[in-house]
């Protein structure tokens, strides 16, 4: 029947039983699949994550600056990874490095939720924060 009309006998589903095979051309049916992934991969959300550095010293006017911009990000619906890196001697003020990254997530409690608490990597504390799902 396929070669009466020029066309191509293509296996649809070789697992069903018995095996579903159906009768076109098999260079449309290609295309076709690779215009449906194409526009699946579009849909995909892509997950941007915005990076806030303070020192373990960090005074409250550059807190509060780089706060409004966590908040931004998080509006914008990007994750916040914020850290704070130890240089020099700084290193035996962690008590100050988890204060202050526990104060950010606390100010950031309404716009975004904390996935991950402060935890020491090498010479920085990191926190992450997640943007809140806006309920539809």
């Amino acid at each position: 029947m396929a070669k009466e009309q020029n066309l191509d006998l293509v296996e649809i589903s070789p697992n069903a039983d018995p095996p579903v095979c159906k009768v076109i051309d098999y260079s449309k049916f290609k295309y076709e699949q690779k215009k449906k992934q194409k526009e699946i991969k579009a849909k995909a959300q892509k997950t941007v994550i915005k990076e806030i550095r303070f020192g373990p010293n960090t005074d409250d006017h550059d807190f509060n600056f780089k706060l409004n911009h966590a908040i931004k990000f998080l509006k914008d619906g990007a994750k916040v990874k914020a850290y704070v890196h130890f240089y020099g001697r700084t290193i035996v003020f962690k008590d100050r490095g988890e204060i202050l990254l526990l104060k950010f997530a606390q100010a950031l409690e309404e716009f975004g939720k904390v996935e991950q608490l402060p935890k020491m990597e090498g010479k920085r504390m990191i926190l992450f924060v997640a943007p809140k799902q806006v309920k539809k």
